[in-house]
Formats: structure tokens, C-alpha cells, sequence
């Protein structure tokens, strides 16, 4: 039997951003309700701004993406050298797709100097204005632009990424980014490019799914590997809508307001510095899918028991190993942006932003998620991944988004463990004998403040205080 209400949660009805510091616990209707999955629709989704592609997706006039939400779909296209236009993907006669978007497919990218509708053949320019109605007299005058243009929405970018909101009130993009934009503007991720991208249709709500990788208290239980280059502590901080993690110092009297983003480079107790380092940066290279690090850094990394003496410590030869790659990328043509100690500290290793975009940045590199629904199916999710990063001019690979079953060969070892728990915590949720969430409120408040903002755009569902 369910005993609600065993937690002992406080009736206070709006939790502040303080309170995110103290325990908490959330609903589990936001993952497992059919009603709740059907109300995103409406609430959530048209309200907010949504990661919808990236600018070298579509370089040229006239190249045009899809991104699809529930049952909205929406087209991109590039209108001029420096200019995007976001339509909904519906022609106003009859309501076919202008696009055809199946679902087997994670996005459809073209070229086109126009859009035919593939029912009736009506036409549209760029712009989104018709130019071809058949037999447009028999309508007797009632055709004008303004029912027979396409819908329109906004859109705009940041970070080479495409965002799309279909609230005709919205706040600007820059303003819903608040302090993402100013703090992650360093790493310049416009000048980072594709490595790979994969997709997958998972057995999870997508909020089980995206809330994975939002906080790094789950490295101890399941990426277990990693424990031998030390202890790892969160932190985890709001900011605003979004949120960032990192790794913290244990001992409170060693910890810098925000968290230190400590690194396990130069770690492991008891090792030499120079193995240690090189052994991290090639695990993370090569466990995680060659996407958190990059070849550089390994190869860098590599060289140091050549390069240094014994006995070298741990920050020394952090330093020299940054140093060196960062050499071997501008002989290569790869230029590092110029990001102080500060920047990096605030930047922190990874960023949540609301509601399903999440970036964990290096200097020269990125691994990025997002999660969407799968229709309105509360058990399902479309999961996606990609690899950013920094190549010499035109040495970019060519890539486009590959569907990979979730396993070790597709996704790497690391991701395989995130989607070994992803399933089965959407089941476990359901259970009669889940009493509600325990978060952590110093590792895990990324989380519980995604849900205190999640619950403002829905209208139920807020985090409530434990009572002590």
C-alpha cells in the first residue's frame, strides 16, 4: 500500500530559490501520468524556448530542418546569409505537412526555394508568403495574404544552437538564457562542429531520461570506474530556470562559494600524476563514445611521463599538459579560446537549460543531450546525443543523425550505465511502495529546481519541504 503523505512534506505553496538548499521531495505525476504527459502539450511545450537544430545544419539560403514536439511540427529554414525564419509545417488549405516528417526519422533537412504542398500544389516562397493557388478566383476575393501565408514563430540562436518558441509573447532568447549566455559565452561553442550524433526511441518519460546527466551525485553507484582517480562530490547550483553541476571539494572548509569544479586530472591517491591524468583523459576519450575529451588531449596526455620528471606534482602537471595541447591543436589550425581559471571555476562541467538541453563543456570539445516526448506517451522518450567539436577549417566531418539501440558498441560504456538505470527508474516510480523523492539538496539541486519551475509552467507538481 502507497502511504501519501508518509514523507511529511510542509504545505508551503511557493518554494523559493532558497529552499532548494534544504531537503525536499517532488511528485512522481510529472513521469509516469498520462494526464500530465497530454497537459504538456498546452502548458509547457508552446511556453517556453526549445533547442531545435544547430546553425551548420542548415548553412545556405534555402536549407531548411524539421523539429518535431508531440504532435507540433516545425520548419527552419535559412532565409539569407544571416537570416532564419521558423514556420509551423502545415500548409493553411487543407492542413497537410508541408514536410513530411516519419517517425523513424529524428529530423528531415533539405533545400528548397520553396515549399509545394504535396496535396493540392499551393506554393510558398522563403518568406512563408503564397505565391500559387490553383484557380485562386473561385475563392471570389477571400484569399489574402494574411490566411494564405504560413505561420510563423519565433526563432533565434545562441551558441551556433537554433531555438524556437511558439509563444507569440515570449521573452527574448537572451533573456530566458539569463546567465547561461554570459557565463558559457567564453567556449564559444558557435565554432564547435558535429563529431557525431545518435538517437533513440528509450522506455522512459523524457523528464527520467534528461534528468540522468543533470547532476554528478550518480557517478559513486553507477559509473563505478571512475572512483579509483578519487572521491567525487557534487554540487550543483540554480540558475534561474537552468542549472549547473560540478565537482566540489569534500571537506566544507576547502569549498569556494558555488563549488570549485574540481578536476580528477593530476588526481588518484597514491598515484603518479602524469599516469593518472593520462589515464582519466584516455577513459573519458574512450568510454564516453571519444566525446568527453578529445584526441589532442589524450595524445597530449600520453607524453607527460616522457615530458616531466617524477615526483612532478599533481597542478604542475595539469598545467603542462593543457599547455602542450593546446600547442599541438594551433599547429593543427584549432585555436583554444582564451577562458581564465575564473571562467572555468563558474562555468563548472555541466549545464541543464530548461527544459531539455543539457551541455557539459570542455575548452574544445562538448557532449550534449536532449529529451522530447515520444506523442504523448508518459513511458517513452526520443533521446538524443551528440559530439561537438573544435576542427581546422573545413575538416569537419559530415554527419547526420544515426538511430543506435542503447548499448556499449553504439553509445560507449559510460552512456550504456546512464541507460541501465534510465528504464528502471521509470518503472520504480510506479510502485505502490515509492513513498516520493529524496533528492540531495547540495548534489542534486539542479533537479529539484527544474521541477520547481516545471511545476510553474503546469500549474501542479512543486517541490514541497521535508519536514525535519
Amino acid at each position: 500500500m502507497n502511504k501519501k503523505g508518509v514523507l511529511g512534506v510542509e504545505d508551503k505553496i511557493e518554494i523559493t530559490a532558497e529552499d532548494l538548499a534544504e531537503p525536499l521531495s517532488y511528485p512522481v505525476d510529472a513521469f509516469v501520468s498520462p494526464e500530465y504527459a497530454r497537459a504538456e502539450r498546452d502548458l509547457l511545450w508552446p511556453k517556453v524556448w526549445q533547442m531545435a537544430g544547430r546553425l551548420e545544419d542548415i548553412p545556405e539560403p534555402g536549407n531548411f530542418i524539421t523539429y518535431n514536439i508531440m504532435d507540433e511540427s516545425v520548419v527552419i529554414v535559412r532565409t539569407g546569409p544571416d537570416t532564419l525564419k521558423a514556420y509551423y509545417n502545415v500548409c493553411p488549405h487543407r492542413g497537410r505537412q508541408l514536410v513530411n516528417t516519419p517517425d523513424d526519422v529524428n529530423c528531415v533537412r533539405g533545400r528548397k526555394q520553396k515549399f509545394v504542398c504535396g496535396f493540392h500544389g499551393w506554393t510558398y516562397d522563403l518568406e512563408g508568403q503564397n505565391t500559387h493557388i490553383l484557380d485562386k478566383e473561385d475563392w471570389k476575393g477571400a484569399l489574402t495574404a494574411e490566411r494564405t501565408c504560413l505561420s510563423e514563430l519565433n526563432v533565434d540562436t545562441w551558441g551556433g544552437w537554433i531555438y524556437i518558441n511558439m509563444d507569440p509573447d515570449c521573452e527574448p532568447l537572451i533573456d530566458f538564457l539569463g546567465d547561461v549566455a554570459r557565463i558559457l559565452q567564453p567556449f564559444e561553442f558557435e565554432k564547435m562542429r558535429y563529431k557525431w550524433r545518435q538517437w533513440v526511441i528509450y522506455p522512459s518519460n523524457w523528464k527520467t531520461a534528461i534528468e540522468a546527466f543533470m547532476e554528478p551525485y550518480h557517478v559513486a553507484g553507477t559509473h563505478t570506474q571512475l572512483l579509483k582517480y578519487g572521491e567525487f562530490y557534487a554540487y550543483s547550483k540554480a540558475y534561474g530556470l537552468h542549472g549547473v553541476s560540478g565537482f566540489d571539494e569534500r571537506d566544507p572548509a576547502l569549498r569556494k562559494a558555488g563549488g570549485t569544479s574540481v578536476t580528477r586530472a593530476g588526481g588518484g591517491k597514491g598515484t603518479d600524476p602524469r599516469v593518472s591524468t593520462y589515464e582519466l583523459a584516455r577513459e573519458n576519450y574512450e568510454t564516453v563514445n571519444y566525446a568527453a575529451s578529445t584526441e589532442t588531449l589524450v595524445n597530449a596526455a600520453r607524453r607527460l611521463v616522457d615530458e616531466l620528471p617524477e615526483g612532478t606534482s599533481g597542478p604542475d602537471v595539469v598545467k603542462h599538459w593543457l599547455a602542450s595541447a593546446r600547442a599541438d591543436d594551433a599547429a593543427r589550425g584549432v585555436i583554444w579560446p582564451d577562458i581564465t581559471p575564473a571562467q572555468m571555476s563558474e562555468a563548472g562541467l555541466a549545464w541543464s537549460l530548461f527544459p531539455n538541453q543539457t551541455i557539459l563543456q570542455g575548452v574544445t570539445f562538448a557532449l550534449c543531450y536532449r529529451a522530447r516526448p515520444y506523442g504523448d506517451d508518459p513511458n517513452k522518450c526520443i533521446f538524443e546525443s551528440y559530439a561537438l567539436e573544435r576542427f581546422p577549417e573545413g575538416q569537419e566531418p559530415k554527419t547526420e543523425w544515426v538511430y543506435a539501440e542503447p548499448t556499449a558498441e553504439k553509445w560507449g560504456s559510460v552512456l550504456a550505465q546512464d541507460f541501465s538505470n534510465m528504464e528502471w527508474v521509470q518503472r520504480g516510480m510506479k510502485s505502490r511502495g515509492f513513498r516520493g523523492t529524496l533528492p540531495n539538496p547540495h548534489q542534486e539541486r539542479k533537479v529539484t529546481n527544474f521541477h520547481r519551475h516545471l511545476s510553474r509552467y503546469m500549474g501542479m507538481g512543486a517541490p514541497r519541504l521535508l519536514k525535519k
